[in-house]
């Protein structure tokens, strides 16, 4: 989409482009900026979590958003669209099959293979204004493109992958974004105009009709059976209830993960 972009900056080392971009619409910039890092210092998760990666190792990237064009309520949407934009351009970068890549409820992009599924990025919604006349909303990618195997870090060697290890050469990770902005411009022009792809988000969840394991703050644990997600809420289905995003601290398949019949 031809304009998509108002400002974009590429920074070699930054704490975090979450807060390069929040400066940005909090200083007038219009909607959609993009700020691009080689590394982060302070990168952040869900959670208050930290999100480290070695320099030019991962697509580290912040799209900040004005949506007064977009229900408070489904402020939302926006991560959705760019997480499901981001799963199109890896795909597209692996050479998969489409659905290749899926999301995790609420925030991650993953490879599922069977029972095993690895995280291949995360994705940190965060916004200011909601309800007001001066919306803002930033959405941030951590995407592990050219971050060797070997590399991974010993406590999540066997939980996390990247587009290297995926397809066994170096990325492009300039061809990935390049990808990425394409297929995003339609979809934020969609729900400019009241639309959303509610079919296409629920379909890439991971988690449908697989126990899960929701965790709370407090380390509790529950092990219940998904059955979808709420496009309208965005909440996660679990029998006669939604489960939203707030109330929970980590979304797991259960072990041994049990598909449905």
């Amino acid at each position: 989409m031809p304009g998509l972009i108002s400002r974009q900056e590429r920074f070699d080392v930054v704490g975090s482009t979450n807060d390069i971009v929040r400066g940005w619409l909090a200083d007038g910039t219009p909607e959609v900026c993009l700020a691009i890092a080689d590394e982060q210092t302070s990168g952040r998760g869900r959670e208050g979590r930290s999100w480290t990666a070695p320099a030019g190792s991962s697509l580290l990237l912040s799209l900040g958003f004005r949506p007064r064009w977009l229900q408070p309520e489904h402020a939302w949407r926006l991560a959705a669209v760019v997480s499901l934009a981001m799963a199109d351009a890896v795909d597209a970068a692996i050479g998969g099959a489409w659905g290749t890549v899926r999301l995790k409820w609420p925030n991650d992009l993953v490879v599922a293979a069977g029972d095993r599924v690895r995280k291949l990025a995360g994705v940190l919604g965060e916004s200011d204004g909601l309800g007001t006349d001066d919306p803002r909303v930033v959405i941030g990618i951590g995407l592990n493109t050219d971050w060797a195997p070997d590399d991974f870090p010993a406590g999540l060697a066997d939980t996390m992958t990247s587009l290297r290890a995926l397809t066994g050469h170096s990325i492009d990770n300039e061809a990935v974004l390049g990808s990425l902005l394409a297929d995003l411009g339609p979809s934020v022009e969609e729900l400019r105009e009241g639309r959303f792809d509610g079919p296409g988000w629920a379909e890439r969840q991971v988690t449908t009709a697989r126990d899960i394991d929701l965790i709370g703050s407090d380390g509790s644990r529950t092990t219940v059976r998904a059955d979808g997600v709420d496009t309208e809420t965005g909440g996660l289905l679990v029998g006669d209830r939604s489960v939203m995003v707030g109330e929970i601290a980590h979304v797991r398949l259960a072990s041994p993960a049990r598909s449905a019949v």
